[in-house]
């Protein structure tokens, strides 16, 4: 047998079921599968897949998973103790969960004698009878039992003697692991230490020592200092959720976690490899659920190693330690300079590098195109969150940019029937493509997608991967408000290709032509992308 490391931790993930407890969030059986498949790829020990027995999904999924398993993670499946005045073996929940057919199941009991007596209607005996009964019962059907404390730290700063009867009744029946829980996550990292302290010196008194771990919610914004702070105290189990999912403000983020216990703890969690697919499987969840991406989270989010003032990246550029705590690839993400008003001409050198070009501070294009840039900010454009325009302005100002089409004009018809929540767009468009005039027209369900559709179909016949391309987000803001209709619109458009995304910007009075410029910009970006992906292959 494996002797386990002494700096060894056991992380658990619960996005498929306290994660998707987040309001707004929801999954198909699909989808489940997915991150299950994605977190064990990670390299995550535990992954808790949900409550079998409370709703269809997760029957559906354990079953599903039995014929496509995982390759090294542990599916557990979520259920409460037995109810009161029944017996464990008679309990319908715990048949659905001795149907999942996993090797681990995790139980959750009450700790907090309020909760026993106004939330259960029992008593405090029959509180501790019910932990016993079911944890017995579910290892005498040869299962491995993970038993989460649930209002564990209120229930001890309330009762200390009777939140340690719970866990030790668990611990006495048969639980391996002892799982803390600040499930209304308003402990203080202060007292988490101490008290988890408390309970790793008095379990040492029990004979069989069961493992501790710890279970935090982000309330109070403590999640992630509450595990660190358990951690340091002696609990070697950590369980959370990727991007921090979770009910009310979330539970402890796995994405900060990871990288805080192997990085700067020293702890054994996951391999070095997998550490650097972090940033992938952040982003590669928050798409299965279909959230935005938080693109401030610390290590995975995109701008946590972007460096936007002058004096910043160029530091950074001499050595990145001056700037940043880590390595980005370290956790998968990269090094970003942002381009904005604020921006020196080190900003400028530094994206022309990130583009394969080499740009010397004395050459008379490199001011130029500082200038352009602040220019064109200072009349609403924003190149911080669009950097596929600035890298057309740069390839324009140095006399690289190609010209793969262009727009001669374009009109946009809406119609508005009375009674009908939608609204019609036809949109015409004339492009010269290489010498060819080409005249389009497409509908869409508003002006900006018709006149997508028109563009689109009029270029597809000359370059057809254009059919890969997606428009993935679209974000309109008006930069003047005070001068009311005729106020100036800035349109973002983000698009995609399956592999990569871009953000273009387009500014104007008019709403339609700021959306046209960005859409244009766009398509002719995704272009670019393909030609010098096409050009590195056949070098």
């Amino acid at each position: 047998m494996t002797k386990t490391p002494t700096n060894q931790l056991w992380l658990y993930d619960t996005t498929l079921r306290d994660g998707t407890q987040r309001e707004g969030l929801s999954v198909s059986i699909e989808d489940k599968l997915r991150i299950a498949h994605r977190l064990d790829q990670l390299g995550v020990p535990f992954i808790e897949g949900g409550w079998p027995g409370a709703n269809p999904k997760d029957v559906q999924f354990f079953w599903q998973l039995q014929g496509n398993p995982l390759k090294q993670a542990e599916i557990v499946p979520f259920c409460s103790t037995r109810r009161p005045n029944v017996t464990a073996a008679d309990e319908p929940m715990l048949q659905a969960i001795l149907a999942a057919g996993t090797r681990w199941v995790t139980i959750f009991g009450k700790s907090w004698d309020l909760h026993v007596i106004e939330g259960l209607k029992t008593s405090v005996d029959e509180n501790l009878a019910m932990i016993r009964d079911t944890i017995e019962y579910l290892r005498s059907q040869g299962r491995r039992v993970i038993y989460d404390a649930e209002h564990w730290f209120d229930g001890y700063k309330q009762n200390p003697d009777y939140a340690l009867q719970t866990i030790k009744a668990a611990a006495k029946s048969g639980a391996e692991w002892l799982v803390l829980c600040d499930t209304n996550g308003g402990t203080l990292p202060h007292e988490v230490t101490q008290i988890v302290k408390d309970v790793v010196k008095v379990t040492g008194d029990w004979g069989a020592i069961p493992q501790i771990g710890i279970h935090t919610h982000n309330d109070s914004e403590m999640a992630v200092a509450n595990a660190l702070a358990a951690v340091m105290a002696g609990a070697k189990m950590v369980q959370g959720t990727i991007n921090g999912y979770g009910e009310r403000c979330g539970n402890a983020n796995l994405c900060s976690l990871i990288p805080n216990l192997q990085l700067k703890l020293g702890y054994s969690c996951i391999g070095e490899h997998q550490l650097s697919q972090l940033t992938e499987a952040s982003r590669f969840v928050s798409e299965v659920v279909n959230l935005s991406p938080d693109e401030h989270a610390p290590y995975v989010g995109l701008s946590a190693f972007a460096h936007k003032g002058g004096i910043h990246v160029s530091a950074v550029e001499r050595n990145p330690l001056t700037y940043e705590h880590i390595q980005p690839e370290q956790v998968g993400n990269r090094r970003r300079i942002v381009i904005s008003e604020q921006s020196g001409l080190s900003n400028v050198l530094a994206k022309a590098r990130t583009l394969g070009m080499e740009l010397n501070k004395h050459d008379p294009q490199a001011r130029q195109i500082l200038q352009r840039m602040k220019e064109l900010e200072s009349a609403g454009y924003q190149f911080e969150a669009a950097e596929a325009s600035f890298a057309l302005l740069m390839y324009e100002a140095l006399g690289l940019r190609q010209q793969f089409f262009e727009v001669k004009g374009f009109q946009v018809h809406c119609d508005l029937v009375e009674g009908k929540e939608t609204t019609n767009s036809l949109a015409t468009i004339k492009v010269d493509v290489n010498g060819n005039n080409i005249l389009e027209a497409a509908e869409g369900n508003g002006p900006v997608a018709a006149l997508d559709a028109a563009l689109r179909k009029a270029l597809m016949n000359f370059y057809p991967h254009i059919a890969d391309f997606e428009l993935t987000d679209y974000k309109v803001r008006i930069l003047n408000g005070h001068t009311g209709t005729s106020a100036k619109t800035r349109a973002l458009v983000e698009s995609g290709n399956g592999q990569q995304r871009w953000t273009t910007v387009g500014v104007s009075a008019n709403i339609l032509e700021a959306s046209y410029q960005a859409v244009v910009e766009g398509l002719e970006y995704g272009l670019l992308l393909h030609f010098q992906a096409e050009k590195a292959l056949k070098v």
